[in-house]
């Protein structure tokens, strides 16, 4: 194996991050969704209230994605990967 290749294998895929913070459901459901069926692998879905982070968690459960949530200052970031 070439040295370039164990370069880009040990390389993070960098997350598509989607910015729905100030919409109202089901806008930030359907733009991860539109991600998903688009080919994303990595998302990071910004959201600013918990109606929001569970419509978004439930589309994760229900697709069987991995999904996960952290804190950025007053946002909420749903981390979904395939």
């Amino acid at each position: 194996m070439s040295p370039s290749a164990v370069k880009e294998e040990e390389r993070p895929m960098s997350a598509i991050r989607i910015d729905a913070r100030g919409l109202s459901c089901p806008q930030p459901v359907v733009l991860t969704n539109r991600a998903i069926e688009a080919g994303a692998t990595n998302l990071d879905v910004l959201v600013d209230n918990e109606v929001s982070k569970e419509n978004v968690l439930r589309l994760a459960k229900r697709r069987r994605l991995w999904a996960s949530l952290r804190q950025e200052g007053p946002d909420i970031v749903i981390e979904i990967a395939t």
